[in-house]
């Protein structure tokens, strides 16, 4: 995703300096990036970093540095907070914390692993979500490290496929959503396992007819999220938006608000979150047909 991200400079041209600006702004004082409230987060110190390395900026290693070393070896932080520390040491570039840094989060992670293969936000569940197994692979691969028992983590999978042809996070859905159904598609993608060409075809039709991607079958409106993982997802699967990609560089341009881009058309704040997604969007739209 990182390196599609970084294809975005190509349409942002002269705007890029300042998205990069409001990246910047987004560091607190501690050297977290900021919430929505203004508040530091790992969470979004993870996105910060990503989209300063997809925009070719030197990164605020002693700054940010601090920040992280108040963490420690992150066993006491959810599996959310776990992911985006070790994303965030990945990023900076050096090194882990400590020598055990590696080794004890790979072996908490694997408290996390449930009954059927799949990864969940508590320990000992019997069902994991694909959000959490998105997070795990996350993990292992920014330890440069195999995920164990593929083939039982993508069985899991089939429980959480919706009678309408998406994927839900978890199996108590009754429909699907669109980040679940990209994220479903891009797991199976990384583990080399076939995708069902009907979740393309489920992904296509969540498009609103003014561009973006709608989050599900019931929700009236697209956002940035569903956009940037969708045209993600299509993309690994081989999948092109062909004519609707004018539309969704329109829609993009919507959001646009002079510094960074809002979720959706009615927000009214900015995070780093969605600019990270953005740049994912504006990364695949910057390629073109195929």
């Amino acid at each position: 995703m990182l390196q599609v991200a970084r294809l975005a400079r190509t349409l942002l041209a002269d705007a890029t300096p300042k998205v990069v600006a409001f990246l910047e702004g987004q560091l607190a004082e501690d050297g977290g990036a900021c919430d929505r409230s203004g508040k530091s987060d790992l969470y979004y110190t993870a996105f910060a970093l990503d989209c300063l390395i997809a925009l070719e900026q030197e990164l605020p290693v002693q700054r940010v540095r601090p920040y992280l070393e108040q963490f420690g070896g992150g066993l006491d932080l959810d599996l959310v907070h776990k992911a985006c520390l070790v994303r965030c040491w990945k990023a900076l570039g050096v090194g882990w914390p400590n020598a055990e840094f590696q080794g004890a989060m790979i072996e908490d992670l694997e408290n996390h692993r449930c009954t059927d293969g799949g990864y969940s936000m508590m320990t000992k569940q019997p069902q994991g979500t694909l959000y959490h197994a998105f997070l795990a692979l996350g993990i292992y691969q920014d330890f440069g490290v195999e995920i164990p028992n593929k083939a039982a983590l993508l069985a899991s999978f089939s429980a959480l496929r919706s009678a309408d042809g998406g994927y839900g996070n978890s199996a108590a859905m009754n429909m699907g959503t669109t980040p679940s159904t990209a994220a479903a598609a891009a797991l199976m993608m990384q583990l080399q396992a076939p995708v069902d060409s009907k979740v393309g075809e489920w992904m296509l039709a969540m498009q609103h007819p003014q561009g973006g991607f709608r989050a599900s079958p019931q929700t009236p409106l697209p956002d940035l999220l569903s956009t940037g993982t969708a045209l993600h997802a299509l993309a690994s699967m081989g999948l092109d938006i062909g004519e609707r990609r004018e539309i969704t560089l329109d829609f993009m341009d919507s959001l646009w608000s002079g510094d960074a881009f809002y979720a959706f058309w009615e927000d009214e704040d900015l995070d780093v979150e969605y600019v990270y997604y953005a740049l994912l969007a504006l990364g695949h739209l910057s390629l073109g047909p195929a």
